[in-house]
């Protein structure tokens, strides 16, 4: 193992471990989760998820990395505020099975072309778009941290290329808050292991969460790490990490946590030639599974130091976490001319976050959207990536 694939499984698991950990703390507090509830959360999704994707990376010698869905953590704490954690437990079963039914039949690909993927990076875009934009509140609340956090934003990535921005908005941003902020005594905190949660299952559940659930995790994570693999010259067993895929979530459904799959901009990196030669780049992978799973074992203890940090900064990191995924869909989205109004439509709805017959904005920005793409001939030329590319069997 060299520099090269160390420095790349770390930069991997930061990806995870900052955003995506903030994402679930913020939205276990929308939902006003107990610790023991959200310490589960975290250790189920983390540790369980680097295992698997240790186990895939370590059997096929291919650089999967991941942990869990960040986006589909964005999207529950818009969309489920009023679901209960048996609620929630059951959907996340159902998107798994879902997820594993598609990925043992091998028609995943297939079914995820119905919808017109610019419509998803809308519906997305929607989603998360008041997170970034609660960013600009923190200029009139704490300027001196917002400053300092924009400006280690721009600062990281031209120290190398290979730290991505929001490392730069935590260390400057903390540089800020210790001039700033007087931080109170850490809580003490237990560990605790896993915790069971009996599932509640319902027809509005599958189609309000589990179905947008399953759609995010194949469309903005499966999708993107097996076409970034088949770019970097590797060939993975899509149905097999599909499904593997599939089972996790619904295993971490069980102990309340959202998914557990295959990472998208992880496995991209990973996969990269940042992580050096290519029979090699798998044990960069290794090693973001490795440090993954030591995070979600220690969670507990990063709870305390989280919960330590002022609401705006939560809120800042969140937003910046999600800068570069909001950018992403945009640009995809609306860069396809053939799409217009079914864009539009998808887009809207999706920032309304309001639910009609106990059915998400999410679900019906995507319904919306395709329905109106058809009625208008809209999207007729286009090609629908990166699902196309995703025809190899497992």
């Amino acid at each position: 193992m060299n520099a090269q694939q160390i420095s790349t499984g770390i930069l991997s698991a930061l990806m995870a471990c900052t955003g995506g950990a903030i994402m679930i703390i913020t939205a276990s507090e929308r939902f006003g989760f107990s610790s023991a509830a959200l310490i589960s959360w975290l250790f189920i999704v983390y540790v369980v998820g680097g295992a698997m994707n240790l186990w895939l990376a370590l059997k096929y010698k291919i650089p999967f990395a991941g942990a869990h869905s960040i986006t589909a953590a964005a999207f529950l704490s818009t969309s489920a505020a009023q679901a209960s954690l048996p609620q929630l437990a059951g959907s996340y079963i159902m998107a798994g099975a879902l997820v594993a039914l598609l990925g043992f039949t091998g028609v995943f690909h297939k079914l995820l072309e119905l919808i017109p993927r610019p419509l998803i990076d809308a519906m997305l875009a929607g989603l998360i778009l008041h997170y970034v934009a609660d960013i600009v509140p923190v200029f009139q609340e704490a300027p001196l941290v917002a400053a300092l956090s924009i400006l280690g934003f721009f600062i990281a990535p031209k120290l190398s290329k290979a730290l991505p921005p929001l490392l730069g908005v935590l260390l400057f941003g903390l540089a800020g808050l210790l001039i700033v902020h007087k931080f109170p005594a850490i809580a003490p905190t237990a560990f605790s292991l896993p915790q069971l949660v009996m599932p509640s299952f319902s027809v509005t559940g599958f189609f309000s969460l589990a179905l947008p659930l399953a759609v995010l995790v194949l469309s903005n994570d499966l999708a993107v790490a097996l076409a970034a693999l088949k770019k970097n010259g590797f060939e993975p067993p899509a149905n097999k990490a599909v499904a593997a895929s599939g089972l996790g979530t619904a295993f971490a459904g069980l102990f309340g946590g959202q998914a557990i799959n295959i990472g998208g901009m992880m496995t991209a990196l990973c996969s990269s030639e940042e992580a050096g030669d290519k029979p090699g780049r798998y044990k960069a992978a290794v090693v973001s599974s490795v440090l993954v799973m030591a995070f979600g074992f220690f969670a507990w203890k990063f709870i305390a130091i989280i919960q330590l940090l002022p609401d705006y900064f939560i809120a800042m990191l969140t937003g910046f976490s999600l800068v570069g995924v909001l950018l992403g869909s945009l640009q995809a989205a609306f860069k396809e001319t053939s799409y217009k109004y079914s864009i539009l439509f998808a887009f809207v709805i999706s920032i309304s976050n309001v639910s009609f017959f106990g059915i998400s904005s999410a679900v019906w920005s995507l319904l919306i959207g395709t329905i109106a793409a058809k009625l208008l001939k809209e999207g007729n030329s286009v090609q629908q990536a990166p699902q196309n590319t995703l025809n190899s069997a497992g």
